[in-house]
């Protein structure tokens, strides 16, 4: 009888082991919401598509920037206005960190110490850009959302990554909204070009405005990118983050290849 017990309770046990694992898995998903990033991550971390879409942008931006300066009577009253994260520093390193953790990184809780003690890397393309706009006379303004409060650490980052024109009046952090800080630049300089991964680095009408508002913006302003807008590939976080995906209303079909 005993063994007979034994026996009953190995076989209700490897019954209930993919019910178990399954459950703890479901939990596990539910406890990790952030995994659903992953693959975006990875893609802006890895990815040499990504890498290409960078070095594209900046070499359309240089190009661009050649032929405003060969316009200008004076290029020293020019400017160029560029963001930072993710546009000329990479902090993927942060979010795959946090993702490891299984911590929600566009909470940005973890962000003030990344600014105090990471090390960003640089886009690739950045540096060189930034050296030839500053050789060319072209006046350089970074306008970020990183805190004021910590800007002595932004601006030591900046200097040990060695890109051109940082200080305390060329680097402009979260304070005012960008369009007001792009509004100090143009007081006394042309902006003739604008860099950046989110929208709100070239409009103001893209800020805190519905998804649908900003690809009509987006089309509305179709001859400006690539032109005086460059903008960056970033699918690691967004406005558009949450947004449901649209499917094809049709039952699925396998066909092996």
């Amino acid at each position: 009888m005993t063994e007979k017990r034994i026996w009953l309770g190995l076989a209700l046990s490897l019954l209930s082991a993919p019910l178990a694992f399954a459950e703890s898995a479901a939990q596990g998903k539910a406890e990790c919401s952030v995994a659903e990033f992953t693959m975006g991550l990875r893609f802006q971390q890895q990815s040499a598509e990504i890498q290409a879409l960078q070095l594209q942008a900046y070499n359309i931006a240089t190009e661009k920037l050649d032929k405003a300066v060969a316009a200008a009577k004076d290029p020293s009253r020019l400017a160029i206005v560029t963001d930072l994260d993710e546009t000329v520093i990479d902090n993927s390193a942060l979010l795959a960190r946090d993702l490891a953790n299984c911590h929600q990184y566009d909470a940005w809780d973890t962000w003030l110490p990344w600014e105090r003690d990471g090390m960003p890397r640089l886009i690739p393309g950045a540096k060189q850009f930034l050296e030839h706009a500053d050789k060319l006379g072209v006046t350089i303004r970074y306008i970020s959302d990183r805190a004021d409060q910590q800007k002595k650490y932004t601006l030591a980052t900046l200097s040990k990554l060695g890109l051109p024109q940082v200080s305390e009046e060329s680097v402009l952090l979260l304070g005012p909204p960008k369009v007001e800080r792009r509004a100090i630049v143009s007081a006394d300089h042309q902006i003739v070009m604008l860099l950046g991964d989110t929208l709100h680095d070239f409009d103001a009408r893209f800020r805190k405005t519905p998804l649908d508002a900003q690809r009509k913006t987006v089309a509305e302003e179709a001859d400006k990118w690539g032109v005086e807008w460059i903008v960056f590939p970033n699918a690691s976080y967004g406005t558009w983050s949450k947004a449901p995906l649209e499917g094809w209303q049709a039952e699925p079909v396998v066909e092996p290849w």
